[in-house]
């Protein structure tokens, strides 16, 4: 059984580095000590989304879907959080190169 709470919720939006709200991915959002917003386009029209702490806090998690359900002022919404891979741009053959 995951015992996935709010607080971890708080915790992985600190370390995210992309969301998946509703199917779409969004590399733009904010979390301060008031609110979570999070950008996203969906074609051309660009969507927003906000949540309060409090609704933060009464997120669930789905252990079967592995992503949160948050419930706003919009209705619910399912959230997940990820983190990217970075790349290297240094070749490492051009370091190691005695010229």
């Amino acid at each position: 059984m995951n015992l996935m709470t709010a607080a971890s919720l708080l915790t992985e939006l600190q370390t995210s580095d992309m969301l998946e709200i509703d199917g779409l991915h969004a590399f733009d959002f904010t979390l301060d000590d008031q609110q979570l917003l999070i950008k996203s386009m969906d074609g051309r029209a660009e969507k927003r989304w906000t949540f309060s702490l409090a609704q933060i806090e009464a997120a669930t998690f789905d252990d079967a879907l592995q992503s949160w359900t948050l419930t706003g002022d919009s209705g619910e919404h399912r959230l997940v959080c990820m983190a990217a891979f970075t790349g290297n741009n240094n070749d490492e053959e051009d370091e190691h190169d005695d010229a």
